[in-house]
């Protein structure tokens, strides 16, 4: 059938089977609901569970995991950043994207980072507070806790506050992101302080502990919102900026709201695909590439020709991407022609089976390789209520600079706006106006949390990475598809196009020698990379079997749990 948006279906969930094992198949009785989380740190995966152990629903949950992540993975997301949480509501059977990403202060211009000679100023939208957006995590939080949990929001905050206070030891991967910015965090007093040692990386074991960051998240517990965007947090954020260079003002942050946004839908091969809406790029991009392929059999076609074809729906859906998308507050995005199915028709009757296509004869600008940021969580409880949710800061350890007296270490999202339209970002994705710095405007984003479902499979996945990120839930959504289980979506070698630079970037396991020859027969410019890439976290839940699996991608760090009501209660008693 042809890949079309949908309008929201509500869904009734069976009780969910007690877990055996972390990680693993849960088999016992039909009757014994169970809960499943996986996320990119294991703390935080614990501070969920210990949430739902003391009455808290799904999102609750996420406010722990959101919290826990800010304090644990100070190079992925953070409080001083934000993200998007795609929520299903079991009672109602309602999908809402919250939409929590930054907003440009209002003091923001088009041509903030060019110099006299309109050329872009290296490292302007990256380090330092200029760098940074009005954070929308805190506000996120407490929308949730209010909206949506069971639990006042200082209980599902408390496990954070506990590991900002007494620490979190330091691990390999800390010190590997630590090291990428070390010379950054040098320049802001209150960030060396925090994560580093005498100016250098602390040694692994060492404990980060977060004092002023722990007295920020209080007083987001005891007043709320208000107490990140106004009274004395806030007095302390726009000083600390203003001094340092940037340009945030006490209005720009007390305004800031969340928004609650309709997500994107659409249907593959009998697959309804629900995910992130503008300013995340992702759901538009994944119904187009997903449109495309609905036109094929892939599970019937040779490896080589399945690849080409992926390559050629990523390669097109990137080139929109670059053209049409930005915040649809302030520009006019022309989702219902990007998702239809008779554009993506178009689109395929380009693509030759046998040929790849040049990217140069569609219109765009010009890229650099894309990185590694951000953070992922899902959750899914006991009630069938449901969690995806995406959060970044942008760069590991965002911009670097940690506002005097908070411990809010700063995002520098202002880099996912088009500093000049047609020059790539960081991440080496191009913008056109639909991009350009506004102010109070909220930034173009890749980041794709997404639910995927069938009459009886339930899948929650996301993933960081960059501009990476669509084309990874992409290749997640084909394993759902073919009835892979998650942790083959999570383990699968992975490859990708983003229409420029015009190259495969793949994994080392991705492609043998023979499947690489044969795609550059026909045209394709591979790119082999040297390391791996990603951290999806992912749960499956089979609602006629109520079987629930839980996998956290083996190249981070991460630990998925699927645990039985019934133990869950235990560890709350």
């Amino acid at each position: 059938m042809p890949f079309k948006p949908l309008h929201p279906l509500p869904f009734l969930f069976a009780a969910l089977l007690p877990a055996i094992g972390p990680c693993q198949i849960a088999l016992a009785g039909e009757h014994s609901p169970a809960a499943a989380i996986a996320a990119a740190h294991p703390l935080a995966t614990e501070a969920g569970f210990e949430i739902l152990a003391a009455g808290g629903n799904a999102f609750d949950a996420a406010v722990a995991v959101s919290a826990a992540l800010a304090v644990v993975e100070p190079y992925s997301s953070g409080i001083g950043g934000g993200g998007f949480w795609l929520l299903h509501t079991a009672e109602a059977g309602r999908d809402i994207m919250v939409d929590g990403r930054e907003r440009a202060p209002l003091a923001a211009h088009r041509d903030m980072y060019l110099d006299d000679a309109g050329n872009v100023i290296p490292g302007a939208s990256m380090n330092g507070p200029l760098a940074a957006g009005i954070p929308g995590e805190p506000a996120a939080l407490a929308h949730l806790a209010e909206n949506y949990g069971r639990l006042p929001l200082g209980r599902s905050l408390a496990p954070a506050l506990r590991l900002a206070r007494e620490g979190f030891a330091v691990d390999a991967h800390y010190r590997r992101m630590a090291a990428f910015r070390r010379d950054v965090l040098r320049e802001s007093a209150a960030a060396g302080r925090i994560f580093l040692r005498d100016g250098e990386v602390p040694a692994e074991g060492s404990v980060i502990r977060q004092p002023e960051l722990a007295a920020t998240l209080q007083l987001l517990a005891d007043r709320g919102r208000e107490g990140f965007y106004a009274g004395e947090t806030g007095r302390k954020l726009v000083e600390g900026v203003r001094a340092a260079g940037g340009i945030w003002t006490l209005e720009g942050l007390e305004s800031y709201r969340v928004v609650e946004r309709e997500p994107v839908r659409g249907e593959y091969h009998g697959v309804r695909i629900t995910s992130a809406a503008p300013p995340s790029s992702g759901g538009i991009a994944l119904v187009t590439m997903l449109n495309i392929l609905e036109g094929y059999e892939l599970r019937t076609l040779g490896e080589v020709e399945r690849v080409h074809l992926i390559v050629e729906a990523m390669r097109r859906a990137y080139r929109d991407r670059s053209i049409y998308l930005g915040d649809t507050d302030f520009v006019e995005v022309p989702v219902a022609m990007l998702t239809s199915a008779h554009y993506a028709a178009g689109l395929r009757n380009g693509i030759r089976r046998d040929r790849a296509t040049s990217s140069a004869a569609l219109p765009g600008g010009e890229a650099r390789p894309a990185g590694s940021h951000t953070t992922h969580f899902s959750i899914l409880d006991s009630e069938g209520n449901r969690v995806a949710a995406t959060l970044s800061i942008n760069y590991p350890f965002g911009s670097g600079f940690v506002v005097p007296g908070t411990g809010v270490l700063l995002n520098d999202e202002m880099d996912d706006f088009s500093a000049k339209p047609g020059v790539p970002n960081a991440y080496g994705l191009v913008g056109a106006e639909a991009n350009a710095i506004e102010p109070g405007k909220r930034m173009l984003s890749s980041m794709s949390p997404t639910f995927v479902e069938t009459a009886d499979r339930v899948g929650i996945l996301g993933t960081p990475g960059g501009s990476r990120i669509i084309t990874m839930v992409l290749h997640g959504i084909l394993g759902f598809a073919e009835g892979q289980p998650p942790e083959r979506w999570v383990n699968a070698p992975r490859y990708h196009h983003q229409y420029l630079p015009d190259a495969i970037q793949f994994e080392p396991e991705a492609f043998d020698a023979d499947r690489q020859f044969r795609l550059e027969a026909i045209g394709h410019t591979l790119e082999p990379l040297e390391d791996t890439y990603g951290n999806m976290q992912a749960i499956l839940w089979n609602r006629t079997t109520g079987e629930v699996q839980a996998a956290s991608d083996p190249r981070g760090i991460g630990t998925a749990r699927v645990r039985s009501v019934k133990s869950i209660n235990r560890k709350g008693e």
